[in-house]
């Protein structure tokens, strides 16, 4: 009975909606029977879907069908929940409610409500409660009529449309809703008055104290709420449902239809759209462009002078002087006694003795320079004076008739005219001639330089004593161990390689240490076997060999020689038939190129294949460069060289790699005359040596790391120690320079061992052993221990002179390299010889 009875009352509200609806379509006589049908089903549709959001977890299933009872339009609707049955009316009230405020599912009506009513037939409740939900339904089915009426009297005045019909029946619906909630019986109503009343308190509200802070979970992350359908908790301790989220078409159907999709952002908070006014968007427009947000405010306001500037007449305040104005100064006491001093010592002169001084001092004045020799000159206010020296003698050799052992010979005034640069080192400032008389003696043209320079030392000379310090020779040298104790190294002179014709430059060894390569200037490079002496291959080139490289890699057979413009890669065909196959497979393959050089490398250098004549030398790759090469080093590896031509300018060092068979140039701008390039053995760094200076690369960040002064005139050769903290510098002012390049960008000691120019140096691979090489025939062989200890300073004791070489014209040895296993170094000289010492 209880059921047909929901049954009739949700018929009767369905056809008290549908015949308003009908009465207000007839008053507009705009929208048509489709649009009607249309507009009620999509009530219908979101009536059905809020509902079933709301009751969320309960299984629905819906039943329609048409009536038999005649009236057209008219359905039934049938909610099934298990046992359970949701009536009609109980829908319709909920689906209004949600309609109206979808915000919280706790303003919707709640599943236990749900079920108390559903399951009234079971607990006995009486049909006296059904009439009463039928009377208040009534009720306010009338205030709905009611607000319609204004409604539709507030459409009349605009052209009415089918939206806007649409959206006055929605508006309608929603009111209703929303006095259902508000009824006050019921705890949903009483919760949305609470609210209300909330909301018109913080409705003009300004201050940051008086917001409207609806969500209550204070300063969080709101991220935290992503995975629940809640934002927060209310004044009430209620969930806040998040708005339904639209897809990217509703979003887009907002921007083209809102005009205020532009200034409408979202609450964090809440989740909710608020929408800017034109006071807000002026404000962030004046924010954004660092102007003050007042616009009333004005910051070139009228300077207000609160304080005048005019100078009072009377007294700020007039109190009497103290007693101790009137004594006499302390202070101007002390300063008159000072001066009274200074009169009596001197130091203070009055008016008259200061005038006598100008007349003194106007007329001339001359006294002694240096002791005369009768008596002591009388110098006053000076405390213990030296006197100035006096010039020695002249001896025979100042003579205009000298005896005949003090001219000098041939060699003598050889070795004279060769210190024309240092002739602080002559042991005569003069050459000795000789005169048949004392008229035949021209006028000395060194006179007045003698005398201006002795004019200098006595004015310039220090005049001071000092006292002479005892200290024996033993404390100012450090103690060296003995050679004894650091062997080995090399003493004697065991193999001659003879078979150049003119100096050898440049001489380098095999990784293993079998074969030796030499070039020289009789354009010829020379392969020998260490162990015998015998001259295995002579390969002749078009131009001056100026510099040689084995490749470091023992896995590839290949020598790196510099003749003129044009650098060689050689196959030497020594050692291992296998390895000399795959070097030789390796250069027969050109690799793909993915990228074209520019015309700065293709100007600067040519790579090209050797012809059929020079593959039976054993050339199989030639380089082609723009200017001559002066010298070639490998990367340890033996991928990587690199050429010096310091003829070049911002050119001078290019690099090259032999898989890609491609190069680069390192350098855009010249950083001077480079003499010669250096690969770190173990990080990527890049030594260049200037003229002057060494500059150190990284070659991964491409930026300079550091510069090393060498404070020399000619910078000849360089070698870096096997593990890369140390560097030997050789120059042509005689000097080696030793740098830590850990310490210091100057130089951790100079070494002055040899008498002429230091051609080249180099390290041992395993032994703490370095040698250099000089015009003055010699080969010095050093030891340099260095620790790993960083506290610890390198230890540079010089060990032996190896003095063989033949001198030809200036030069003398020319290239030094050390044996890679055995304690043995290689030199070669201008006498065409190659040199092994064991």
């Amino acid at each position: 009975m209880v059921k047909g009875l929901r049954k009739r009352k949700s018929e009767g509200v369905e056809n008290e909606l549908s015949n308003e609806l009908n009465s207000e379509v007839e008053k507009n006589g705009n929208v048509t029977g489709d649009e009607e049908e249309d507009f009620l089903q999509t009530l219908d549709d979101d009536a059905i879907g809020d509902s079933s959001d709301a009751d969320e977890g309960i299984d629905q299933t819906f039943h329609s069908g048409d009536s038999d009872s005649g009236n057209s339009g008219s359905s039934e609707l049938e909610f099934e929940s298990g046992d359970e049955q949701l009536s009609d009316n109980e829908n319709i009230i909920k689906d209004y409610a949600k309609n109206t405020n979808n915000d919280t599912d706790e303003d919707s009506i709640n599943e236990a409500e749900i079920e108390d009513i559903s399951t009234s037939d079971e607990d006995g409740v009486e049909d006296s409660e059904d009439k009463k939900q039928e009377a208040i339904i009534s009720k306010k089915l009338q205030k709905t009529k009611k607000s319609a009426k204004k409604n539709n009297q507030k459409l009349e005045d605009v052209q009415p449309s089918t939206s806007a019909l649409c959206r006055s029946k929605v508006s309608v619906l929603q009111e209703f809703g929303k006095e259902l909630k508000t009824s006050p019986k019921s705890k949903e109503g009483k919760n949305f008055l609470k609210k209300f009343q909330i909301d018109k308190k913080y409705e003009n509200s300004d201050t940051s104290d008086e917001e409207d802070i609806r969500n209550t979970v204070g300063n969080i992350p709101m991220h935290w709420y992503d995975e629940y359908k809640h934002l927060g908790y209310d004044w009430d301790a209620k969930k806040i449902i998040k708005p339904p989220k639209g897809d990217q078409i509703d979003d887009f159907l907002r921007k083209i239809e809102d005009p205020n999709f532009w200034r409408t952002v979202k609450d964090p908070q809440t989740g909710q759209e608020v929408v800017l006014t034109d006071a807000d968007i002026e404000l962030i427009k004046r924010i954004n462009s660092s102007r003050i947000p007042n616009p009333d405010h004005d910051e070139y306001e009228p300077w207000i002078d609160w304080f005048t500037r005019e100078v009072e007449k009377m007294p700020i305040k007039n109190v009497p002087d103290h007693k101790r104005s009137f004594l006499p100064s302390v202070s101007e006491k002390k300063k008159v006694g000072r001066m009274v001093h200074a009169l009596k010592m001197g130091w203070m002169k009055t008016t008259e003795e200061l005038e006598k001084e100008r007349k003194a001092k106007r007329g001339p004045k001359f006294y002694m320079l240096w002791e005369t020799d009768t008596g002591r000159e009388a110098m006053r206010r000076v405390h213990d004076p030296v006197s100035a020296p006096k010039r020695d003698l002249p001896g025979h050799a100042e003579s205009y008739n000298p005896p005949p052992e003090y001219l000098f010979d041939e060699r003598e005034e050889r070795e004279w005219l060769k210190l024309k640069e240092e002739p602080h080192k002559r042991k005569l400032h003069f050459m000795p001639q000789k005169y048949k008389s004392l008229r035949e003696v021209p006028a000395y043209p060194r006179y007045l330089r003698e005398r201006f320079l002795r004019c200098l030392d006595l004015y310039l000379c220090p005049r001071a004593r000092r006292v002479k310090l005892n200290i024996d020779a033993e404390y100012l040298i450090p103690k060296l161990p003995s050679p004894k104790d650091l062997q080995p190294f090399p003493t004697v002179q065991s193999m001659i390689y003879e078979g150049h014709k003119d100096l050898v430059r440049r001489i380098s060894v095999e990784p293993k240490g079998e074969y030796m390569v030499s070039g020289s200037d009789d354009k010829t490079v020379k392969i020998w076997e260490i162990a015998t002496g015998r001259c295995i291959r002579t390969i002749e080139t078009e131009d001056v060999v100026r510099s040689v490289a084995w490749c470091p890699n023992p896995k590839l057979s290949i020598i790196a020689v510099a003749s003129g413009n044009r650098l060689l890669l050689i196959n030497p065909k020594v050692g291992d038939k296998m390895l000399i196959k795959k070097t030789d497979e390796l250069l027969s393959e050109a690799p793909q190129l993915d990228e074209m050089e520019n015309e700065r490398i293709k100007t600067a250098v040519q790579w090209s294949t050797a012809d059929a004549k020079e593959q039976e030398k054993g050339v199989r790759l030639i380089l082609v460069h723009f200017k001559v090469i002066r010298q070639v080093t490998w990367h340890g590896r033996g991928d990587y060289f690199a050429t010096v031509m310091p003829e070049g300018a911002n050119r001078s060092a290019l690099i090259h790699q032999l898989s890609k068979r491609r190069s680069q140039i390192p350098f855009n701008k010249s950083k001077g005359f480079i003499q010669c390039v250096l690969f770190h053995p173990i990080k990527p760094c890049f030594f260049v040596a200037t003229q002057h200076n060494i500059r150190i690369y990284d070659l991964v960040k491409q930026e300079l790391i550091k510069k090393l002064l060498t404070n020399s005139k000619w910078i000849s050769g360089m070698c870096i120690h096997p593990k890369g903290d140390n560097l030997l510098v050789s120059t042509f002012d005689k000097k080696m320079l030793w740098f830590d390049l850990d310490l210091s960008t100057k130089p951790y000691q100079t070494m002055r061992l040899h008498k002429g120019a230091v051609r080249n140096v180099a390290f041992h691979l395993r032994y703490p052993l370095f040698a250099s090489a000089s015009d003055d025939q010699s080969v010095i062989v050093s030891h340099g221990m260095v620790y790993n200890d960083l506290l610890q300073n390198p230890l540079i004791v010089p060990l032996k002179k190896l003095q063989t070489h033949e001198k030809r014209d200036v030069f003398g040895v020319l290239d030094v390299v050390w044996h890679p296993v055995q304690p043995w170094v290689f030199s070669s000289g201008a006498d065409c010889t190659v040199r092994l010492y064991t």
